[in-house]
Parts: structure tokens; sequence; C-alpha cells
């Protein structure tokens, strides 16, 4: 059965950081990219970032170079590293599972055939 799992959200001040996990089961995740996505109220779902089973990272022009996606196939987890936290940034953000090993095109939530619950993630001061 596939799950996906997410955790490591929380309240952050601007400035600070912090790490998402995304714990994935019933697939390996060599064959399927992943994405992490973000919704804040009132807003549509956006793309953050897309990893590809390679290794190859795609990232939001309002994220690159702060956030960092990674992966370990050991513990079969996606990961979200996210720095220079800024209060835009607050939203509950999601992982889920491209159809394919590809990111081309990750923001269209129509992509992907399974989703995480979500984790909040806010940053105040």
């Amino acid at each position: 059965q596939v799950q996906l799992v997410e955790s490591g959200g929380g309240l952050v001040q601007p400035g600070g950081s912090l790490r998402l996990s995304c714990a994935a089961s019933g697939f390996p995740l060599d064959y399927y990219a992943i994405s992490w996505f973000r919704q804040a109220p009132g807003k549509e779902r956006e793309g953050v970032s897309c990893l590809t089973g390679s290794y190859i990272p795609l990232y939001a022009d309002s994220v690159r170079g702060r956030f960092t996606i990674s992966r370990d196939n050991a513990k079969n987890t996606v990961y979200l590293q996210m720095n220079s936290l800024k209060p835009e940034d607050t939203a509950v953000y999601y992982c889920a599972r491209r159809r394919s090993n590809y990111c081309t095109g990750y923001g269209s939530v129509s992509g992907y055939d399974y989703w995480g619950q979500g984790t909040q993630v806010t940053v105040s001061s």
C-alpha cells in the first residue's frame, strides 16, 4: 500500500530553518519523482520543489537558493531543508508522488497519484 507521511513542520521565526520529511512506503523512490507543494489559506496549491529518481532537483523561483530537496533511499524518505524562512513561506506543505520519474511540469497537481496529509509551517515573529 502506497503511503506518504510528512513531518517536521512547526513555528519558526523569520530567518530560521526547518527540515521537512516525507516518509514513503509501498514503493521504491528510485522509480518515481517526488515533489513538495504548499498551500496557504485562500491560495492555490503551489509546487515548491521536485526530485527525480536519479536525483535531479527542480525548484520554484520563490525558494531557489533557500530550499534544498534531498533523498535517503535507505530510509525511503525525501527531505526539504528550508533556510532563511520568510513569513510568505507560511503554508501547509505536502509531498506527493508523480506518476512518472520526471519533474518536467511538476507544478501541475494533475501529475500526481498519491499525496501526504500535509504538515503546517508557520513563519512568524
